[in-house]
């Protein structure tokens, strides 16, 4: 199994990165398109994890100033629990790191907060409805 995490910007990679989260937050989750994609998908940094070629992962880092915000993690299906969220997680953190920003905050869906927690993330409030989901702000000092 060879997976490859790479910062997506071609319009080919940055339509898979949108294919997968329309799988996994429209398809699965039941959020509406409309609020899935939005403004800041133009000024994100994209991750997309490839298994064997094959696109399966995505993630986002939206940079403003100096501090950072993760979002739209999704892994397809089959794929979970392989270590790949993980993955797509550091990618962006490093390249936070790279764009001299120390401090990321992310609004985690409450059932995979110990994923987060698993990261070094910490709960930050309380729970809120994101698109009809609940969830917890999280952050964490790179």
């Amino acid at each position: 199994m060879n997976i490859e995490i790479i910062d997506a910007k071609k319009s080919k990679d940055i339509s898979h990165c949108f294919d997968i989260r329309k799988l996994v937050f429209v398809k699965e989750q039941g959020v509406p398109v409309e609020e899935e994609l939005d403004e800041f998908d133009d000024i994100s940094i994209h991750a997309l994890a490839f298994i064997d070629k094959k696109p399966v992962a995505t993630g986002r880092l939206i940079s403003s100033e100096n501090k950072a915000k993760i979002g739209r993690m999704a892994v397809l299906p089959e794929f979970r629990r392989s270590g790949l969220g993980g993955k797509i997680l550091s990618f962006l953190e490093k390249k936070a790191i790279e764009n001299e920003i120390f401090e990321i905050s992310l609004h985690a869906q409450e059932y995979v907060k110990q994923f987060y927690k698993n990261h070094n993330y910490y709960e930050k409030g309380n729970t809120f409805l994101e698109a009809g989901i609940k969830h917890i702000e999280m952050y964490k000092k790179l």
